[in-house]
């Protein structure tokens, strides 16, 4: 399927305006917390503390993943996607709300809470409703275009999000430029709902017939399901593994490179300068993403699936490797780039490879798995990063962890024995 295919497939358009809206969004969001967070001049920004803020922003993505499965096969998709982008528009209403008044700790810490873990039903909503707008041997291609260009939306949000924090810092107090930021965001939660509201009640599932009848209550045992149906597909199983290491290393890196570019890389009483570097880094990574999935289906093509996945895992231990040898902005910026390259390889084969293994009445306890494990793995990843960084951020140690689990995974957990259950 080729990319001017996907631009006329009117099913696959309607859903990834959804998905894409609310990424853009994501990004605005996102960047006005990480300058409320992380650079605001009046904040002292730590690995620690960077860390705190991601396993903080992922508690709830853990907390409601063992009844997002729940929803998502009992209920429409499609009014799951309006609701909860309506509550995320009014959640960040609230945020805005709070900030302008002064009240920026628990009160918003809850609502923040809220968005994101609301935003979890949205993601893993959209992944589950995915094959039943495009047939299965054009998954890997879909999956790479609407991943990719999520991962894009949301890097172009991120530099709006900036871009009018910068034009606003002339003009308001920074905790007020960045309210000001979340209540764009709002707007754009809105139109995600409005989208989502033009779709068919049943367009994205649970098909009639496929609709579980039961207990709400009933979202844990459904995760041990989900559990045992990748106990009988260990190649998906395997590959969530990778995917969980892979991401888990990436956001430590992440963390890493926020404290280098505020406290080692510039003056870290000059936020701005710190702020545009971590932008840089963000975009040479999506750049990196974008190569990643337009790649992934000429590999998969030529050695398959399975195969593409361990050598992808394999090279990203090198691009870290590099890194932990010398750290330069250079360095810092081609690993960011191979390293999102090597990573967005791995995700979107993998997610198509698990998509084709899951009828949808399984689908949506499956992914509630999927992202469970992933989200763990961050935080640990995250919690990592804050044990192994020095203040300024430079040090050797964080980046051969990496390089050497990413390599271990691809020797290991993706060895040919266990994982090539079935060819590609």
């Amino acid at each position: 399927m080729s990319v001017k295919e996907i631009l006329f497939d009117r099913k696959l358009i309607r859903l990834l305006r959804i998905r894409w809206t609310g990424q853009l969004t994501d990004g605005i969001f996102q960047s006005a917390l990480a300058s409320f967070v992380l650079f605001s001049p009046e904040r002292q920004a730590d690995a620690m503390s960077a860390a705190l803020a991601f396993a903080l922003v992922l508690v709830p993505y853990s907390i409601v993943g063992p009844f997002v499965g729940t929803i998502l096969d009992r209920f429409s998709r499609q009014r799951a996607l309006f609701f909860a982008n309506m509550t995320r528009a009014i959640t960040l209403t609230i945020i805005a709300l709070l900030i302008f008044q002064g009240y920026t700790g628990i009160e918003m810490t809850v609502f923040v809470l809220i968005a994101f873990g609301v935003n979890r039903l949205i993601l893993a909503g959209l992944s589950a409703g995915l094959p039943l707008v495009i047939s299965r041997e054009k998954l890997i291609t879909a999956n790479a275009f609407v991943v990719t260009g999520g991962s894009v939306w949301v890097v172009l949000g991120g530099g709006i999000g900036l871009g009018v924090r910068k034009i606003l810092d002339s003009m308001t107090s920074a905790d007020y430029a960045d309210a000001i930021i979340i209540s764009i965001a709002v707007c754009g939660y809105l139109g995600a709902a409005l989208f989502a509201s033009m779709l068919r009640r049943d367009e994205i599932g649970p098909l009639p017939h496929e609709i579980v009848k039961g207990s709400f209550t009933q979202g844990l045992k459904e995760m041990r399901e989900g559990v045992k149906f990748l106990e009988e597909h260990v190649d998906a199983a395997r590959g969530i593994a990778a995917i969980a290491i892979q991401r888990g290393g990436l956001t430590a890196l992440t963390l890493m490179t926020l404290v280098l570019e505020r406290n080692k890389f510039n003056d870290p009483l000059d936020t701005e300068a710190g702020l545009a570097g971590v932008t840089f880094m963000i975009v040479t990574a999506a750049v990196g993403f974008v190569v990643g999935a337009i790649v992934a289906p000429y590999g998969v093509s030529r050695v398959g699936r399975h195969r593409w996945m361990q050598l992808a895992m394999a090279a990203a231990s090198v691009s870290v490797i590099a890194l932990a040898i010398t750290r330069t902005s250079l360095t810092l910026a081609l690993t960011a780039f191979f390293t999102a390259l090597c990573g967005q390889s791995v995700k979107v084969t993998n997610d198509a490879l698990v998509q084709s293994k899951i009828d949808d009445i399984f689908r949506g306890r499956v992914f509630a798995v999927y992202d469970v494990v992933v989200n763990f793995a961050i935080v640990f990843g995250g919690l990592l990063a804050a044990f192994l960084l020095p203040t300024n951020g430079d040090t050797w140690t964080l980046p051969t962890v990496i390089g050497l689990g990413y390599l271990a995974t691809s020797l290991i957990i993706l060895r040919p024995s266990k994982f090539f259950i079935r060819s590609a």
